[in-house]
């Protein structure tokens, strides 16, 4: 009982977050959590988003260590680009949104390069969020190497001291 009201509060903290940054939570698979932003300030909005949720989960988890003992962190990845956003009507669920595409995939691995604590964020998305006057304190990490593409290069939002970088 103790772990599923700490997962609601989690997923409670990130949709009201994301919604605040004009977002929404498009998918709940366990602790992990997909949101999409659209529109022209997508990347502004994706990364204020980030930095907040990262801000205020750092108090939920004191509280967790404290009160159940939980030791816990939020790990992010952002990358944008194009996906498929929409509604299957078909579906037992038709109020549910369905997002997928390439991007999706890049967040994804994105999410599994970020240890616990940190967030990782691809060129394109650090560049958009940047030109947009949004400050991102990262460092450049090893890119992201994909069969028959470009590499993608990533930086991150890093949690000392950083040892050794997951590679894929």
């Amino acid at each position: 009982g103790a772990v599923l009201a700490r997962v609601g509060e989690f997923v409670t903290l990130v949709t009201n977050v994301v919604e605040k940054h004009e977002g929404a939570v498009v998918d709940i698979l366990s602790d992990t959590v997909m949101a999409t932003f659209t529109g022209q300030d997508d990347a502004q909005h994706a990364v204020k988003a980030a930095q907040e949720i990262h801000a205020r989960f750092g108090t939920l988890a004191e509280a967790w260590q404290n009160d159940f003992g939980i030791r816990a962190a939020v790990s992010m990845g952002l990358h944008c680009g194009d996906a498929v956003v929409g509604f299957a009507e078909d579906s037992p669920t038709p109020e549910q949104l369905f997002v997928f595409g390439d991007c999706v995939s890049v967040a994804n691995r994105l999410l599994h390069r970020a240890r616990a604590g940190e967030f990782v964020l691809s060129e394109t998305l650090m560049d958009l969020a940047t030109e947009m006057g949004v400050t991102i304190e990262a460092e450049e990490l090893p890119p992201l190497e994909i069969p028959r593409r470009d590499p993608i290069k990533l930086f991150g939002v890093l949690i000392d001291p950083r040892l050794a970088f997951t590679q894929e």
